[in-house]
């Protein structure tokens, strides 16, 4: 609430300090004429080619440019977003929409709103906009949305397949056939059955339920931590049980799966103590935010045993430094951020910002879930 009370409290200030509001605060609606767009994508240079329906990378720019220039729109796609001279900084000043992803992030700090004077919406292709100061942003008066529920099957869906590869031990057996191997003791003295176990997710919103739900076949034993119950029908269908208390939760916990946002709470949450609540051996999934999570108590955690496995495709910061202690600890299964862009969600989040953009010149509010910053107000879940 603090957080909420200050970005309003600075949005009002803004609105109050000129006689007309519309003078200061960046509408939604936009005005007429050309519009200056940038899209920051990943580069995917040759793989571009091999699928036309690979439309999330820089080449493919969400698959919008002949509509947007056919409308008399000026559209900027880079891959080059870091540093003063990089290709993003180029337009930073006269730039009406930014749309980035989380997956190939275009950090939106306060200094860069500060001189973006003409930047009024930011698009999230994709979920999870915390690459955007959302303090700043509402206190410009800036909107920002993402394309809520484009991805969650995706990363759901990758959240399960990790769980089994930590709980069968499976990365160091491919590893034993890509070496020229074969040590079978090497990988079932640590490998085991999915069923049984306990499983907890910090965090039941769209990914958390679509987990458990998918979990449930395994017979596990199924815990969730959340600042919301699930309706009773929907708990009792999945068959998980509410922890309230998330220390009391963790040392149930065989494995843990992160499936909240990061704000301002939940940044640097799981340090060196809240990982010494987790019961010895315990397994981490983390496809949420990989600052949700403190780098060197991890680091430390998976080298003690403490952490048997850890797992995720999140790093911070994005794309990860070829020095980050995460790809060199043992007992890991990381990639890079992966699980959200299938190509089946690319074309379902290049749908939603089309959608968004034509509601823009429209002057039409978008879909209620898709705002994260709307008329100085953040979102629930960052607030």
């Amino acid at each position: 609430m603090a957080m909420k009370r200050v970005a309003v409290s600075a949005f009002q200030a803004l609105s109050s300090s000129s006689q007309s509001s519309s003078s200061l605060t960046r509408h939604l609606h936009a005005s007429a004429g050309s519009k200056k767009i940038v899209g920051v994508f990943y580069k995917a240079n040759d793989y571009a080619k091999l699928n036309p329906n690979f439309v999330g990378c820089a080449e493919g720019a969400l698959g919008i440019r002949d509509w947007l220039e056919s409308q008399g729109h000026q559209y900027i796609v880079t891959d080059d977003k870091e540093g003063p001279g990089c290709e993003l900084e180029k337009h930073i000043h006269d730039l009406e929409v930014l749309i980035t992803t989380p997956f190939h992030p275009a950090y939106v700090t306060a200094e860069r709103i500060k001189r973006a004077k003409n930047l009024k919406l930011v698009l999230t292709a994709g979920i999870g906009s915390d690459h955007v100061d959302l303090n700043a942003a509402a206190a410009a008066g800036l909107t920002v949305a993402e394309v809520t529920g484009s991805n969650t099957v995706s990363v759901a869906e990758d959240e399960l397949m990790r769980i089994l590869i930590l709980v069968r031990n499976f990365i160091p057996g491919h590893h034993q056939v890509i070496n020229g191997d074969w040590n079978v003791a090497g990988i079932a003295y640590r490998a085991y059955d999915l069923e049984g176990k306990t499983v907890g997710t910090v965090g039941a919103g769209r990914i958390g339920k679509l987990l458990l739900q998918r979990l449930k076949p395994f017979n596990c034993n199924l815990l969730y931590h959340d600042r919301l119950k699930m309706e009773p029908e929907l708990e009792k269908e999945i068959g998980a049980k509410f922890e309230e208390d998330l220390d009391a939760m963790l040392p149930k916990c065989d494995i843990v799966v992160i499936n909240m946002p990061l704000t301002d709470k939940t940044r640097g949450m799981f340090d060196k103590e809240k990982i010494a609540k987790c019961k010895k051996g315990v397994l981490f999934v983390n496809n949420a935010r990989g600052a949700i999570m403190d780098t060197q108590a991890v680091v430390d955690a998976c080298s003690s045993g403490h952490i048997a496995g850890y797992s995720g495709d999140v790093w911070y910061p994005q794309p990860a430094p070829k020095d980050h202690p995460w790809r060199y600890m043992p007992n890991q299964a990381m990639t890079p951020h992966i699980s959200g862009t299938t190509i089946d969600a690319q074309l379902r989040y290049a749908d939603g910002v089309k959608d968004m953009l034509n509601r823009y010149f429209k002057g039409e509010d978008f879909p209620a879930q898709n705002y994260i910053v709307k008329e100085g107000e953040l979102a629930s879940q960052y607030r």
